[in-house]
């Protein structure tokens, strides 16, 4: 993955996403002329995957001071334990004490969002698996969900912001709304061959009007060896994509020496159905999954100040002083 470049946002910086708390305390804190050097340690509720870690960063560069203050922390993908300190950001306190609700909220919404991805994935055994969460989730976190995604371990996502953000090239063939609009799936994937760059992959969504498998051999018989394959994505109306229909439909493109076309399977995909697929063994060749990426809960993430102008504090309950982790490297 290329460095992404991360839109710190205006309203970020002035503090308008934090907790009003902390905007009170640093103007408490200012007037009072108090201003120490503090460590603050970051650390998550339940075991998952680090993700997040490289938006904190562009975020801490543009409000940390150049020197006075040290940034420790897990990578990008690794994977965090419960209450394992994955952050730890030392420098005067008025210089991040505002952006600890940011920071915690992009590690947690983050971690989530990669974990999930990362559950399908390694429940593909290899089997490629698409990021698609872009739908359900608000536009201004498109980027963000389309990033973890990848993080987590997806090969591609839908959305060309996700896609530019992680320095890949967006993923999808066409909605049902093309071969609806054009009247007959053929004439839409003549279409999108007319008007889609070579290096887009000729893939047919075929299941809008006819039998899957009869629409299948319809596009490949019109495009032979420039088609690269079809999308199944069949409404649980009619009974949702299932390993049997994929076998269905694998077995007669066969027959008809269509071997090259590969199959994409989308609607509904998760780890325990993409489970079901791999172990019928379904000749399946990518999974798309959206909701379970954009449904995944947030791995929360509390922060808590250890020590103040080197003397190790901790509020009730928690350990004062640095607390180790050899596994931290300084970033910043």
């Amino acid at each position: 993955m290329v460095s992404p470049e991360f839109d710190i946002r205006p309203s970020v910086l002035v503090g308008d996403t934090a907790d009003v708390y902390l905007q009170r305390t640093l103007t408490i804190l200012r007037n009072e002329g108090i201003n120490p050097s503090v460590t603050m340690e970051f650390y998550p509720e339940r075991r998952g995957m680090f993700c997040g870690i490289k938006e904190v960063r562009a975020l801490l560069a543009k409000v940390l001071p150049e020197t006075g203050s040290e940034v420790w922390a897990l990578e990008e993908g690794e994977m965090v334990e419960s209450k394992e300190v994955a952050l730890r950001i030392k420098a005067p306190y008025s210089a991040f004490g505002l952006y600890e609700t940011t920071i915690c909220g992009i590690l947690a919404s983050c971690c989530g969002w990669a974990t999930a991805a990362r559950e399908s994935v390694d429940a593909a055994q290899g089997i490629p698996v698409v990021g698609m969460a872009a739908r359900n989730v608000h536009p201004n976190v498109v980027a963000i969900i389309d990033y973890s995604s990848v993080v987590g371990g997806c090969v591609s996502v839908s959305t060309v912001l996700g896609a530019r953000l992680s320095g890949i090239t967006p993923a999808g063939n066409m909605p049902h709304a093309l071969p609806l609009l054009m009247g007959d799936t053929v004439k839409a994937i003549q279409s999108f061959d007319r008007h889609m760059p070579q290096d887009v992959p000729r893939v047919a969504l075929v299941d809008t009007f006819k039998d899957e498998a009869e629409e299948a051999l319809n596009v490949a018989r019109a495009f032979r060896e420039k088609l690269r394959g079809i999308s199944l994505n069949t409404p649980e109306e009619r009974g949702g994509v299932t390993p049997e229909l994929v076998n269905e439909v694998r077995g007669r493109l066969d027959q008809e020496g269509f071997r090259h076309v590969e199959i994409f399977v989308t609607g509904h995909f998760g780890p325990e159905k993409i489970h079901e697929f791999v172990e019928a063994g379904s000749p399946v060749n990518g999974f798309g999954v959206g909701s379970t990426i954009s449904n995944a809960p947030p791995n929360n993430f509390s922060a808590d100040i250890h020590e103040i102008d080197g003397k190790p504090v901790a509020r009730r309950g928690r350990t004062p002083g640095i607390t180790p982790n050899p596994r931290l490297d300084r970033v910043m």
